[in-house]
């Protein structure tokens, strides 16, 4: 019997090496090994196959030991109809990731890790993304968090179709900011357009990272965050919007709104982050622009992207501190979510570590 002060973890492991260079280019597109780990304590137990480039690892079951004395964990509620929540256990954490290769002035390694799980709330409303992707001849890889409220549609939404809509954006390559934020914007208006039948409002926040060569594109909408590690400092790629921000309260009452606080400041009351893709009762005041930076690669040794349930409870600086010697992306992205489930986080909690190798 298991214990209710567990965490059952189910891995999405995968290790997967994408080789491109002009010899191999002229044979494939790229050539992509995965090595699927059944045994995570065992590495003599693998296999080996070929696959087209996808967004995750496929899902394999792992028991380690579990946390020293977490929080209580609530009564058992049915899991999401989502292909990255599994039926079997609603209250596993999840985690997986894989190794990779961009072109550049300098060939870059990366590898990232991701982690999910429910925690304390009754239903799973975050979803991640991490894909691989061929656009135009390069190499790309995109990488995001989407933190639903009001329920996870929108949050799976963004899941299946931004990074889509991205990377066939025809001017993606050539002025990469402006394709993203018009993709951010188009996304927004299309899931709009699908929820004319819904009468429950729901919304999300986007934090996303895109490797594009030498560079780091990462754009923001909402509390999720993406912070950088730089010779083991803390640096926030991103700011959470939230209604108190000075700027997002003057964008806001210049459209008509209005922010309130209703235990924390809202937007009309009602939501507590001033940007979201959804939440069409609350537009024109919540929009889904994003706010972009843009970094060279060199000199980051590694980004956490992660949704507010670890930012709730750890610093930028803690969450850098926490992973800063773990070289392995999926343990450090599982490192994350443990902490701050045992600090008292309430949240789901999901995050995505990626870790730079330019050696």
């Amino acid at each position: 019997m298991k214990s209710q002060n567990s965490i059952q973890i189910e891995s999405r492991h995968a290790i997967i090496i994408d080789v491109v260079g002009p010899t191999l280019l002229s044979l494939l597109p790229f050539v992509r090994v995965k090595l699927q780990r059944r045994n995570l304590t065992d590495p003599s137990v693998a296999a080996s196959s070929f696959s087209p480039p996808r967004g995750d690892a496929d899902i394999e079951a792992l028991r380690p030991p579990a946390l020293a004395d977490p929080p209580q964990l609530p009564p058992l509620q049915p899991p999401q109809s989502d292909a990255m929540i599994s039926s079997r256990d609603p209250h596993a954490l999840f985690s997986g990731g894989g190794i990779s290769f961009l072109t550049g002035s300098r060939a870059a390694k990366f590898s990232y890790g991701y982690s999910s799980f429910k925690g304390k709330r009754p239903s799973m409303e975050d979803f991640y993304e991490t894909r691989i992707s061929e656009v135009d001849g390069q190499m790309v890889a995109f990488f995001g968090v989407f933190d639903g409220h009001g329920g996870s549609r929108t949050a799976e939404y963004l899941k299946n179709n931004l990074f889509k809509n991205l990377s066939t954006h025809p001017d993606f390559i050539k002025d990469t900011k402006t394709a993203i934020v018009e993709t951010f914007k188009q996304t927004d208006a299309d899931y709009l357009n699908e929820e004319k039948g819904q009468q429950k409002d729901a919304g999300s926040t986007a934090s996303t990272a895109v490797l594009l060569g030498d560079r780091l594109l990462v754009a923001n909408v909402g509390d999720s965050r993406v912070v950088a590690s730089r010779a083991g400092s803390a640096v926030p790629l991103s700011i959470d919007h939230k209604p108190d921000r000075s700027d997002e309260r003057l964008r806001i009452e210049d459209a008509g709104g209005f922010i309130i606080w209703a235990g924390t400041w809202r937007v009309g009351g009602i939501l507590a982050v001033s940007r979201a893709f959804g939440d069409k009762l609350l537009k024109p005041y919540v929009v889904a622009e994003p706010e972009i930076q843009e970094e060279e690669i060199d000199g980051v040794d590694f980004i956490i992207i992660a949704s507010d349930g670890l930012w709730n409870v750890l610093s930028n600086e803690d969450a850098v501190a926490l992973v800063q010697h773990i070289t392995d992306a999926e343990a450090a992205a599982r490192k994350l979510i443990k902490e701050a489930y045992a600090r008292g986080s309430s949240d789901n909690i999901t995050c995505v570590v990626v870790r730079f190798d330019s050696s």
